[in-house]
């Protein structure tokens, strides 16, 4: 499978268990904690996929990581009233910038 599928089906997986993880309210219910443990499992098992086809772990997690977190802190201020000020904002695109930069690093 094309590594860039596998990164996304990997970033899909977390980012649905991450938010299901919340809306679970500690297990306590079950639709939410199956997500989170079947989202948690796709995930992994899409990233062990992709670094087994040698793409570099440390730009794997890196994409992975920053685009989920964004991801998260996007949904969390749109569907679950949490908090989203201009400094967060900018703290994730400093992440975001931080991975381009591993990125470019990676190719030079």
């Amino acid at each position: 499978m094309h590594p860039l599928i596998l990164l996304a089906i990997a970033i899909v997986g977390e980012v649905a268990a991450t938010v299901s993880l919340k809306l679970s309210e500690g297990f306590s219910k079950l639709v939410p904690s199956v997500v989170v443990i079947v989202g948690y499992g796709v995930a992994f098992t899409a990233l062990a996929k992709l670094l087994k086809q040698g793409f570099p772990v440390g730009v794997a997690y890196a994409v992975w990581a920053a685009i989920g977190v964004a991801a998260v802190a996007l949904i969390g201020a749109l569907f679950l009233d949490e908090p989203f000020t201009p400094v967060m904002g900018l703290g994730l695109a400093m992440v975001i910038g931080g991975v381009l930069l591993l990125e470019l690093g990676r190719t030079h």
